[in-house]
């Protein structure tokens, strides 16, 4: 009998609104049945290491800042490379999603860069899964995926308003699908790994 996948979800938030998203993702991977817990990378000295490297997946999370992740997330992505010479990551499952005030912000090169971070810990990236909505006259903003992304979860904040009204809830809405989808990879990533199953 296989054992509960663990989902790890690290994330950096300025504002708050990407905390929410990383808390949409804990419920997505939650409600697939994972154990699925959000950490943290704010503070590189405070990062609980032991919880990502007892995870079956780890979903970044970081906003978009000038077209890329976050000053802080990439502290923490260069405070990982003792792990990575030691490939203590590799075979997890990864994925990603991020957030900007602009409707683009060049979003996809965050992920673009989560993925190939990901890649160089010998992870094995997870896309959304979600067709684009949005897109034609009969779509509208509380689509799923409404921003039209495929290798993440993406989120637009409105810049003047708090986390509590921002991102809206199709945003929020996608996070979750994006933390459910990788919890059932991971449920089926461990039964093909099984040793019951070589």
């Amino acid at each position: 009998m296989s054992q509960q996948v663990k989902v790890a979800i690290a994330y950096h938030s300025g504002y708050g609104h990407t905390e929410v998203l990383a808390q949409a993702v804990v419920a997505g991977a939650e409600n697939a049945g994972a154990k699925a817990i959000a950490v943290s990378v704010a503070d590189p000295e405070a990062i609980n290491w032991d919880q990502l490297a007892e995870a079956d997946a780890i979903i970044f999370g970081s906003p978009t800042y000038m077209g890329s992740v976050s000053a802080p997330f990439k502290a923490f992505m260069d405070a990982s490379s003792k792990i990575w010479a030691q490939q203590g990551w590799k075979d997890k499952l990864a994925a990603g999603f991020t957030n900007s005030s602009s409707q683009s912000g060049d979003k996809l090169n965050t992920l673009i860069q989560l993925s190939v971070y990901a890649a160089s810990h010998s992870m094995n990236w997870i896309s959304l899964g979600l067709m684009p909505g949005n897109n034609s006259s009969q779509g509208s903003n509380a689509d799923l995926n409404r921003l039209g992304s495929f290798l993440g979860a993406m989120a637009q904040s409105n810049s003047d308003q708090c986390a509590e009204l921002t991102p809206p809830q199709s945003d929020r809405d996608t996070a979750q699908a994006l933390g459910a989808r990788v919890a059932a990879a991971a449920q089926r990533w461990q039964l093909k790994t099984s040793p019951c199953n070589l």
